[in-house]
């Protein structure tokens, strides 16, 4: 009989796709995503087996459309590991990883769920029609030879390597598959799907012209230009090293953005990588980092992948080039959160590790390198290891304040950064873009901080937390301070947007501006503040917040100053005020908290002196790879990877003419959901789940459109529970009405 991989429309299944011809594509496929990544062979294999289990005559029934379950997806692993020879099997359990996962979501090798591999190949049971065996043979010492190819020979970093070549083959396979399945209903139903985007070595001429004259509008009028103008041309003159990792020191305000962007286009040009992944650790401040990458190279070059819309979620009706290429990073040039990015090199689930064979090949900028969680820091490291040693990455730890990840400071799990420095003597630029001095404050209530701010025409305020910023700055409209302004991430994008516009606008016009603000304007917002203040935090926050005071170096150092306080009524959270317990021993052993010998102090309290265990050392060490077996537990570890412990949705604000405008287009099945996703984002507020589900049992706010998009997007139903002088009031949504205000 024939066997078949998916159904179509036709009685007579003339136009069904027999499963020999989908399996011979998706080994095509795959072996095509795989051979940059010199894994073809195994690519190829996972993909000419995945399917195996609808040779099983059950199978038929699934695809007329009977409610039986067939797990088609266990039989292609089980037969590689009954085919192996002995010592062949570890080979064969890694392909097992890809092919058990390519729907589920990668199994773990052992537990006490009947998920995982072990379980569901002693239950894989149901006979396959012998037609199967035309797929043979296997040359499992040829796979050998390739996936060893991907394992250093150090016993501590062999299990994880091998881990991470069960990702990339899991990538191929899971992109292969889907690829082909989407392209048999597409001619079936006469659909066509825009996924060209173009090559980056084809474009590269163009990029280098568009920055080029981007950069050349800078005049180099002043000393901060002029050197800003030095750090980047030292910085592209090192493009030609050889590709791996490195490290990019510059001070705030030394233009490292742009000195880094330029760098990874020379880098490009000398070494043939794919593209260009920027990932940035702040969600608050990724539009504007993505608005400057599409004004300078050309928003046709540039995607912008984040979680402000819950794109995962999309239906399949009406997805655009932009939503499309979400799923797998095919652009030139991603900008994107470091949770996206490092989230999905440890999940599970194929859609989110569809785009890892694409990060391959690729020169990673990671924006606030420093920022990146204490307790994941280990696996995170050993991940940035493997995509250079392995994968042909060149990754660049851009900072201000540089964590010392080399392997000489952390012993633990460092990473190899001798002699990989871009920036010309980090020691000397720290002293010449020195433009702000760092003062103790002391304890200070919110009646101190108001009056302080009194006698500060124009200043800054920085505190921990959402709350704390609307209670102080609730205290300091009472005390009818002039030019307030709030700034916080209860406000979405556009209309913070505004806000920042209007305070450059109050700065250069010498008008009163008083900024009460949370962390989110520490990194990546360009304003320039004669004084600030800055509650208590880590001193990395600390030297963020500074660099927000006196930006432009047009004031005297000895009047620009940033005062740092403790709030005893307002605690910062507990991580935090670890960090800043940690910053007042190193203010006590140095009275300069700028000085790069203080930074790297506190560096090593906070991190390198708490120990592996605080580090995710188990995490890092709980890939196993004996020699004669593997126990991967991957499912365990994308749970426990998660760079944000609170999960946060976004809540669409539609008040304005332009989001109001693309929520009415949601009703409209022919309009791609990822166009409007992407015009939305502007328009969202990121608040909790549970607070957001309070807001939906209340009435206050409600998906549309799902029997369209799904649960998608979440619109505001309650407009005056968001206002314009500080954003939406999501607290106790149960008990508030339309009529009863807020606050």
């Amino acid at each position: 009989m024939k066997h078949y991989a998916h159904s179509g429309t036709s009685e007579d299944r003339a136009d069904w796709q027999e499963l020999s011809d989908h399996l011979v594509e998706v080994e095509r496929l795959a072996r095509e995503r795989a051979g940059s990544l010199r894994l073809g062979e195994a690519a190829g294999i996972a993909g000419r087996f995945h399917d195996l289990g609808k040779y099983a005559a059950e199978f038929d029934r699934v695809l007329r459309g009977e409610p039986v379950r067939v797990d088609h997806s266990t039989a292609g692993g089980r037969a590689l590991l009954e085919l192996a020879p002995e010592d062949m099997k570890p080979v064969a359990e890694v392909l097992a990883y890809a092919i058990l996962g390519h729907h589920a979501g990668l199994p773990d090798k052992a537990t006490d769920d009947r998920s995982c591999l072990d379980r569901r190949i002693e239950d894989a049971r149901t006979p396959l029609d012998p037609e199967w065996q035309a797929h043979l043979p296997v040359d499992f010492r040829c796979l050998g030879e390739e996936l060893r190819s991907k394992v250093r020979a150090q016993p501590a970093k062999a299990g994880f390597d091998l881990s991470v070549a069960v990702r990339m083959l899991f990538s191929c396979l899971v992109d292969a598959d889907f690829r082909d399945t989407e392209a048999f209903y597409d001619q079936l139903e006469g659909r066509h799907r825009n996924r060209d985007w173009p090559g980056l070595q084809g474009i590269l001429p163009d990029l280098h012209q568009r920055f080029d004259a981007h950069m050349a509008g800078f005049a180099a009028s002043s000393d901060l230009n002029r050197l800003r103008a030095d750090i980047l041309s030292h910085v592209r003159a090192r493009a030609a090293m050889p590709s791996g990792l490195f490290t990019l020191s510059v001070p705030t305000g030394g233009g490292k953005t742009l000195a880094s962007l330029g760098f990874a286009l020379d880098h490009v040009a000398q070494h043939g990588h794919r593209r260009i992944i920027y990932a940035i650790p702040y969600t608050s401040i990724i539009d504007q980092t993505a608005e400057v990458f599409r004004n300078v190279l050309g928003a046709e070059h540039v995607l912008e992948h984040h979680s402000a819309i819950e794109t995962e979620k999309a239906g399949e009706k009406g997805r655009s080039k932009v939503r499309l290429a979400m799923e797998d990073w095919a652009a030139p040039v991603v900008v994107t959160t470091n949770v996206q990015l490092f989230e999905s090199l440890f999940a599970a689930r194929p859609s989110r590790c569809r785009k890892l064979h694409n990060i391959a090949g690729s020169v990673i900028v990671l924006d606030e390198a420093q920022c990146l969680p204490r307790p994941l820091l280990l696996p995170t490291l050993a991940m940035i290891d493997v995509l250079a040693t392995h994968y042909d990455c060149t990754v660049i730890l851009c900072t201000a304040t540089q964590p010392a990840f080399d392997s000489e400071h952390l012993r633990q799990g460092g990473l190899p950064l001798a002699g990989r420095e871009l920036a010309p003597d980090p020691e000397a630029l720290a002293g010449k873009l020195k433009r702000v001095g760092i003062v103790q404050g002391g304890v200070m209530d919110d009646s101190a901080l108001v009056q302080a701010l009194r006698g500060a025409p124009q200043g800054m305020m920085i505190v921990n937390s959402r709350s704390h910023a609307l209670t102080l700055y609730r205290a300091a409209e009472a005390e009818g301070l002039d030019g307030l302004v709030h700034l916080t991430t209860r406000q979405y994008p556009a209309h913070r947007r505004r806000i920042i516009a209007d305070i450059r606008a109050r700065l250069a016009q010498g008008l009163p501006c008083r900024l009460i603000a949370t962390s989110l304007i520490e990194a990546g917002v360009d304003l320039d503040f004669p004084c600030g203040w800055r509650a208590e935090a880590g001193l990395d926050s600390v030297i963020q917040a500074a660099g927000r005071v006196n930006r432009e170096g047009r004031r005297p150092l000895s009047a620009s100053l940033l005062t740092v306080f403790s709030a005893p009524d307002n605690r910062p959270p507990a991580e935090v005020a670890k960090l800043a317990e940690a910053m007042r021993a190193t203010a006590a052993r140095f009275p300069d908290l700028l000085d790069p010998a203080a930074i790297r102090d506190w560096f090593d309290e906070v991190y390198w002196r708490v120990g592996a265990d605080q580090l995710g050392r188990a995490m890092a060490t709980s890939m196993v790879f004996t020699g004669a077996e593997t126990n991967f537990p991957f499912r365990k570890v994308a749970t426990d990877y998660r760079m944000i412990d609170s999960p946060m949705v976004p809540v669409i604000v539609a008040i304005e003419p332009e989001a109001l405008a693309e929520v009415g287009r949601l009703s409209v099945a022919e309009v791609p959901s990822g166009a409007i996703a992407r015009a939305l984002q502007s328009y969202t507020v990121q608040i909790p789940d549970r607070a957001r589900e309070i807001l939906r049992q209340n009435g206050k706010g409600s998906f549309r459109a799902p029997e369209l998009r799904g649960d998608q997007f979440f619109v505001l139903d309650e407009p005056l529970l968001y206002r314009q002088d500080f954003g939406l009031w999501w607290e106790q949504a149960e008990y508030l009405s339309a009529d009863q205000g807020v606050v």
